[in-house]
């Protein structure tokens, strides 16, 4: 019997390890730690939320249907931020807003994908694209990264065939936290140019990047989007998760078939959170570095501290915006040990199997740790658990 396409894709691992604490009580003196999900726990900073309560009781765009690419304002403020960030000219026309950078990516694969066509992505990688992938039938081709995380150029034009129609990179990287270095980005630019593909860059977490100024000159050719297509996601800058507003660069005809996708499913994103993101881009700025500031002293916390769980065997692979990608020295597999963190120390992680292609046996042994909402004491005392926990 055929499978219908959310039958042939996995569980969302954030759905399915809420169910590991579902019933569990947690001692008083040792709460839960939840480093599973990279999302902020905080709501806006509240002149973001005067403004959209204002918005929701004098604007009466914001309760209708707008354009599907969304609002010009807002597609307009995102390339001039843009244009500063990357040193380079885009335009409006070449930004679309869609509902979460999740349908960002959905969206792009619609316009550039057909039913058996083949993407080519890293692992570990992040579960929602390869959960999207199988939901539109194509295949998605695993691309092994080096020791250092990164992805080998060599090993991605190995995996190309007629069927590729594009190689996804995030940066920085979700799981790993990898920040990738602007060559390599521009190699594999390179690479889908001479390939005839497009390269899907997506840098949800690029407010969270430790390097100053533009971390790549992709967007510096002039002929960027002829094999260039950029996500973003607005959730994680100014904390709008629940509103859901993402937004894609790329050439205004590729957006117009994304478009046909966009307003099958969605038919606008959310007026009231592209006002949010609005307001955020023209007046969150300085608040935004202070939150930077803070993603990177945890950061910090993560390297300074981890030559702790160094001595009983773990390993750092990779660390940097929201994460931390850790080995574990233990001969039960990772998701073994996860169930047992959560009633034996209070710890909710996902195992690298969250993350990796079915029978990976690296993936057994990693964690990817989310510090979004773990401040410098609460990575120390994650540490600690971690370090006392034999199992």
């Amino acid at each position: 019997m055929t499978k219908s396409h959310t039958e042939a894709t996995f569980l969302s691992p954030i759905v399915e390890s809420r169910r590991w604490v579902e019933g569990v009580t947690f001692p008083e003196d040792r709460p839960l730690l939840n480093v599973s999900q990279a999302a902020p726990a905080d709501p806006p900073p509240l002149g973001l939320r005067q403004a959209l309560a204002d918005a929701a009781l004098s604007d009466d765009s914001a309760h209708l249907y707008g354009a599907v690419l969304g609002r010009d304002d807002l597609r307009q403020s995102l390339a001039r931020q843009m244009s500063d960030h990357y040193e380079a000219e885009l335009t409006a026309v070449q930004i679309g807003i869609t509902s979460g950078c999740n349908q960002a990516f959905a969206a792009t694969i619609a316009a550039l994908c057909g039913a058996g066509d083949e993407v080519i992505i890293p692992v570990p990688w992040y579960f929602n694209h390869k959960m999207w992938l199988d939901l539109a039938d194509v295949r998605a081709v695993p691309l092994q990264v080096n020791g250092d995380m990164l992805p080998d150029l060599d090993t991605a034009r190995a995996l190309i065939t007629p069927r590729t129609k594009a190689i996804v990179l995030v940066t920085p990287n979700n799981p790993t936290g990898v920040e990738y270095p602007a060559g390599l980005l521009r190699a594999f630019y390179d690479l889908a140019k001479q390939q005839g593909i497009t390269l899907i860059v997506d840098e949800t977490y690029r407010d969270f990047d430790s390097r100053t100024g533009a971390p790549h000159s992709l967007f510096q050719d002039p002929d960027w989007s002829d094999h260039l297509v950029h996500l973003y996601s607005f959730s994680k800058a100014y904390r709008l998760t629940g509103h859901r507003v993402g937004a894609i660069a790329a050439a205004p005809t590729k957006l117009f078939e994304m478009e046909k996708f966009l307003d099958t499913v969605t038919i606008c994103p959310s007026q009231l959170g592209q006002i949010g993101a609005l307001w955020g881009i023209e007046n969150l700025q300085p608040w935004l570095a202070g939150e930077r500031d803070e993603i990177l002293a945890r950061k910090q916390a993560i390297l300074a501290g981890f030559p702790t769980l160094e001595k009983r065997g773990w390993r750092l692979l990779g660390c940097g915006a929201y994460f931390a990608y850790v080995e574990h020295p233990f001969d039960l597999s990772a998701e073994e040990i996860a169930k047992r963190l959560v009633t034996e120390a209070s710890v909710l992680m996902l195992p690298g199997t969250m993350f990796m292609p079915d029978g990976d046996k690296s993936a057994e042994r990693q964690f990817r740790i989310a510090f979004a909402n773990v401040d410098a004491g609460g990575i120390a005392e994650l540490f600690s658990r971690l370090e006392n926990f034999t199992p």
